[in-house]
């Protein structure tokens, strides 16, 4: 679909990106979603329009549009979840256009979006989360490569890391102390504690590696030398999951929810577990650990002021 846009629309969507960028503490991933996504949006109405689209045609879509672009959306099959995403991201685009130049944007921050069941990620069982421990660090006859992947994956089920956020490190934490600071999501500080499996097995990588620890440079390298793609350690997961015949969500991601949950179970704080997970919610943070009803009860009792 081909975008027409005015040069004035052109330059309204640059600077929403550069927003976002810059005052909302986006991560760049997440800048070029929204981008993606309202273009998208954009583009759909342009066609919609049957011509180019200047500042005066945004501001006066109406229902029936928005209507428009949803039912198109679903008829290329895009899924109730992504769909509510892209909404997200045009409702996002035109609140900051309304406050910023002050028009009626009702009709689109009113567009409800579509209905769906979040899917949690599945906990793995604390044996389960040691024995794929073990088995990703024999997944290379490389020493130094098998120890690089168990230390990325240590560092998410030890210390509750994104795969982002583990991949994001630079030489500069080394050598590993007690506590490791974490730029996550949004450009938000977080002060995880480190275990010593996972400063050993940090360590151990760093010893093997055939790099040089240059100041600044990736901590977990690939094999050429350059960054470590998250994709080579999604697949050295997959691998591990599939000879213990473990289920399909056994994922790098699995790690990070299974490290919340077994601290949880263990009879962890809800909201310290929130700080070590970097969840600017605590809801975020109840959706993230599987257990019951009561047990979280029991959380929020003994938790509550009031209780």
């Amino acid at each position: 679909m081909t975008l027409s846009l005015s040069p004035a629309a052109r330059n309204l969507l640059s600077a929403w990106l550069s927003h976002a960028r810059a005052l909302n503490g986006a991560a760049e991933a997440t800048v070029e979603a929204y981008g993606r996504d309202v273009t998208g949006f954009l583009a759909f109405q342009s066609t919609h329009q049957g011509g180019a689209l200047g500042l005066g045609p945004l501001q006066a879509l109406n229902t029936r549009d928005m209507r428009s672009w949803m039912a198109d959306q679903r008829a290329q099959g895009v899924g109730a979840r992504s769909l509510a995403r892209r909404l997200s991201a045009v409702k996002s685009f035109y609140r900051w256009w309304a406050e910023r130049d002050g028009f009626d944007a009702t009709a689109i921050l009113a567009t409800r979006a579509p209905k769906y069941q979040r899917r949690l990620p599945r906990p793995l069982a604390e044996t389960s989360a040691r024995d794929l421990l073990d088995t990703v660090e024999m997944q290379d006859a490389r020493d130094w490569v098998s120890a690089r992947d168990l230390a990325v994956v240590t560092l998410l089920y030890g210390c509750g890391l994104r795969i982002s956020e583990a991949l994001g490190l630079t030489t500069d934490v080394l050598p590993l102390g007690d506590v490791l600071r974490i730029r996550g999501k949004g450009g938000k500080e977080r002060e995880v504690p480190v275990l010593p499996a996972a400063r050993k097995a940090v360590a151990r990588y760093v010893g093997l590696a055939p790099f040089p620890q240059e100041p600044g440079a990736p901590l977990f390298r690939g094999t050429r030398g350059g960054a470590l793609n998250p994709r080579q350690i999604q697949k050295v997961v997959e691998r591990a999951r599939m000879q213990l015949g473990l289920p399909a969500t056994a994922t790098p991601h699995a790690m990070r929810h299974s490290f919340a949950t077994h601290l949880l179970e263990a009879g962890g704080d809800l909201r310290a577990i929130q700080e070590l997970l970097g969840h600017s919610s605590l809801s975020t943070t109840q959706a993230y650990t599987s257990v019951d009803t009561e047990r979280l009860l029991e959380v929020y009792r003994a938790a509550h002021p009031k209780a």
